[in-house]
């Protein structure tokens, strides 16, 4: 006769013993990669000021995930979010070395410079597409879209001029500093333009978008791939938005 724990065994050999064992370890990854956006009562003056009142109560997170090689510099990088009924607004703080800002124009390879990025898909499910906005530490930025059809391209530059953006960093950089250099990157994307190129979800009470934050300096002297949530890449590659946390708006 087959007693309980033989039919237990069976069970678990026949689902998978790894996923029986995995299964909340997921879970509970998925669930430290959420983050909870605040609603805000009055607009900010987008500044690049860290401490100011408009963010006093919104959550900060900081990137702990890394692509590649672990780098030999780590940037403690820090972001919050808060949202209104026309516009979501980040801004990221930075513990920086070896700082580096060459790209000048609007949809430049703001990436190969110290540069943080937000990518996000507008709404709970990734197959609607996503934008990217990659901001160096000079303010620079440049903003692509990729839609359900697989389009990849840049948002309208008429668009992307509604999008406004305040840095902290005033030192010429062209010429690495590799000392300690705080900065910090803020802005306002109307809601207005996303519409256009892929469908939004307004944020709400209730209402989800997937995202992920990111770090990036692929031509600096101490190159690295810092993310929020971790991508699962045997390489760096951002375009991942099947690893997108999730952002959840209140």
């Amino acid at each position: 006769m087959i007693n309980f724990t033989q039919i237990l065994l069976i069970m678990l050999l026949s689902t998978g013993y790894s996923w029986f064992f995995q299964q909340p370890e997921q879970q509970s990854k998925a669930a430290e990669h959420v983050y909870s956006v605040r609603q805000a009562t009055s607009p900010p003056t987008i500044n690049a000021t860290w401490k100011k009142k408009f963010w006093n109560r919104a959550d900060k997170t900081n990137l702990k995930n890394y692509m590649g090689d672990y780098p030999s510099h780590f940037p403690k990088t820090h972001v919050r979010v808060k949202y209104d009924k026309n516009n979501i607004y980040l801004i990221f703080r930075v513990k920086d070395n070896y700082v580096r800002a060459v790209t000048t124009r609007t949809n430049g390879p703001v990436f190969q410079d110290s540069c943080v990025e937000f990518f996000f898909t507008p709404g709970p499910d990734i197959s609607r597409g996503y934008f990217n906005l990659e901001t160096n530490c000079k303010g620079v930025f440049l903003f692509q879209y990729k839609d359900s059809n697989d389009k990849q391209a840049f948002v309208d530059l008429d668009d992307a001029r509604q999008i406004e953006i305040s840095h902290s960093l005033e030192e010429n950089v062209e010429n690495e500093i590799a000392e300690p250099t705080t900065w910090v990157i803020e802005y306002r994307i109307p809601f207005s333009i996303l519409s256009k190129y892929m469908e939004v979800d307004v944020p709400g009470p209730g209402v989800q978008w997937r995202a992920n934050f990111y770090k990036c300096a692929d031509k600096t002297s101490h190159p690295h791939w810092l993310t929020w949530a971790p991508v699962d890449f045997p390489k760096p590659s951002f375009h991942r938005p099947e690893f997108f946390g999730w952002l959840n708006f209140k």
